[in-house]
């Protein structure tokens, strides 16, 4: 997940948790779990080496999905 525009996929999630949650340590906490979530799945479908921040994107709904 160290590739470039995975950190503002992350501010991002962060920015729409807290726009939800309006605590900004809970915010954090969630984006960072979704991030983190939405990467490992985009991991297993796609490999780390080949993965873009805009995969990440794309598993985010996976990643809330599965912590519902």
């Amino acid at each position: 997940m160290a590739t470039a525009g995975s950190g503002d996929v992350l501010t991002g999630m962060i920015a729409g948790m807290f726009a939800q949650i309006q605590s900004p340590a809970k915010a954090a906490q969630a984006g960072v779990f979704l991030h983190g979530k939405a990467g490992d799945f985009a991991a297993a479908k796609l490999g780390q080496h080949a993965m873009i921040s805009g995969d990440i994107i794309s598993c985010i709904h996976e990643a809330i999905r599965q912590s519902l």
